[in-house]
Order: structure tokens, then sequence, then C-alpha cells
């Protein structure tokens, strides 16, 4: 058993900048649904223009930072590369989600799976959760409902995206949990650069298959969508799954929404009220409840 779940291999970088960095991610991801919205070309082609474009760079990194491209086990290869096409149906259900409900909609139920990470998290350690896991579990729901609850809107116009966007949850979810097990020996970047190789292909193809235009006149959101999205936002979230566990990992794609009210605030001008500055108050709490949760960190696997 770790001292916690947020504990890391002795030697490694500051606790502190592992939680940023897992925070990080978050808020690339979160601006993601923007550039989806403004790209010209088809939702799930914008996925693949996300995976593809990034690719190029990806490799670098990976060179880089020493990261080998080549001569990986066969078993760690076949996870990763499953988990890049379960990657990329996920893309596909959330872009699509994206186009037919409202911004709200899509990033909370985007995020459900954080709750399958949660659940999942415990079924590895075999128990229930205990004490402040039970109040940083509940802090985060409640804190994340809290800030979709004004522009969460079930209707007949909206309910197709809202299932696409609850479907793209359970696939990004599952995904994670796949590259836990790859990321303990693997690179991030490296990770990365093969998830998206196989990716892409399977995107570009449902976007033929559904007759989507492909190529954009406006490049400017879909690399903006990569950018943030592939290089910053996943780079940082598959670096952070080799140091928390699924219930911070769940907790922290819960603080997505927070980041949502913040940007429509900006960009928008859409008012932040008490109500709203309680819910990010909560999923603030919620991580801090974690961090003192007394569970196994990601890297160990439990007792069979």
């Amino acid at each position: 058993m770790g001292n916690s779940t947020t504990a890391s291999v002795p030697g490694e970088r500051p606790r502190w900048l592992l939680v940023a960095a897992l925070l990080a991610g978050n808020v690339a991801l979160a601006l993601g649904p923007w550039a989806v919205r403004l790209a010209d070309s088809g939702p799930v082609a914008a996925g693949f223009w996300r995976l593809f474009l990034a690719l190029p760079f990806l490799a670098m990194l990976a060179r880089a930072n020493n990261e080998r491209l080549g001569g990986i086990a066969r078993p760690t290869l076949m996870l990763v590369l499953v988990a890049g096409v379960v990657f990329a149906l996920d893309l596909a259900s959330w872009h699509i989600g994206i186009e037919a409900t409202r911004l709200g909609n899509a990033t909370l139920f985007g995020n459900s799976g954080s709750l399958v990470l949660m659940i999942w998290g415990f079924v590895m350690w075999r128990r229930l959760p205990r004490g402040t896991e039970w109040l940083a579990m509940i802090a985060a729901v409640a804190g994340a409902v809290i800030l979709m609850g004004n522009s969460l809107e079930i209707s007949r116009e909206t309910l197709v995206g809202d299932l696409f966007c609850l479907l793209a949850g359970l696939f990004y979810a599952g995904y994670l949990l796949i590259l836990q097990r790859a990321r303990a020996g693997l690179g991030s970047w490296s990770l990365l650069t093969w998830s998206s190789l196989a990716g892409a292909p399977i995107l570009l193809g449902m976007a033929v298959l559904r007759g989507e235009p492909i190529w954009p006149t406006d490049w400017t959101p879909l690399i903006a969508l990569f950018v943030l999205s592939q290089l910053i936002g996943q780079g940082l979230l598959v670096f952070s799954l080799k140091h928390f566990a699924p219930l911070i990992i769940g907790l922290a794609l819960l603080t997505q929404p927070a980041v949502a009210a913040l940007s429509g605030w900006f960009a928008f001008g859409e008012t932040i009220g008490p109500v709203d500055i309680l819910g990010m108050a909560l999923l603030g709490t919620a991580l801090v409840l974690a961090r003192n949760s007394k569970a196994n960190p990601v890297g160990p696997e439990p007792a069979e």
C-alpha cells in the first residue's frame, strides 16, 4: 500500500508539480469543444486532424525525451494500439455529440467516464471507499452538477447528442484504463504517438463514410484543437497516469466543467454567480480530500 494516492516514486518531480500537470491537462482538454464547434470540417474529420497533425510533433517530443518508438514489447504495443482504436471511437462519439447538443451537456456527459474510473479504482483495490474518499466523490459530483446545472438541458432536440457524449465518456474511461497498464513501461510521448497513429485512420474512414467535408478552409480551429487537446491536454494527462490512481484521475476530469464555466464567462460574458463559485470550491475540496486517501498508487498492481 502506498502512503497516498498522489505518492510518486522517490526522486521524481515534486508532488505539487504532478498535481499541476494533471490539472493543466484537464484545462487544455476542456477548451477542445470550442475548437470543434468552430472547425469547418466535419466533426469526425476534426478528430482525424487532431491526431494526424499532432503525429510529427509527438514523434519529435518522444525523440527529444529519449523515448523509444521502436523495439516495444509486443504485448505493450498491442495495448497501446487497442487504446488508440478506443480513443478514436471516443473522439468520433464526442465530436458528433458536440455538434448535436449544448456545450454544457457535452462537457458534463463527455466526462461521465470519470465516475467509471473512480468505481474501477475501488474494484482494483477490492474495497469500498472510506472516510474522506466518500466525501471527495460526493463533493466532486455535486460540484460538477452545480456548475452544469444552468446549462444542462435535456430535450428531444439534444437527446441524440447527449447520448453520443455519454457514450464518448465511457469510451474515454476505457482508453485511460487500457493505457494505465502500458504507461508503466513506456514514455508519454511514445505512447501518444502510437495511439494517435492507430486512431487517425479510423477517424478518417468514419468521416468519409459519413460524407463529411474533410479538408477545411480555415485551419485555425484545427491547429488550436491539436495543440490544446492532443499535445498539451493528452500529453499531460497520459504523463499523469503513471503518478495517480483512477480515483484522482476521475476527480480531475470533473474539473473540466469548472473550466467550461470560466471560459464561458471570459469569452462569452456568461454570468458566474455564488452557486457556480460553490461548485468550483467543491471540486477543489474533492481533490484535496482525495490526496489524503490511503489508496494504492497506479504503479503497483493489486494482488490477484
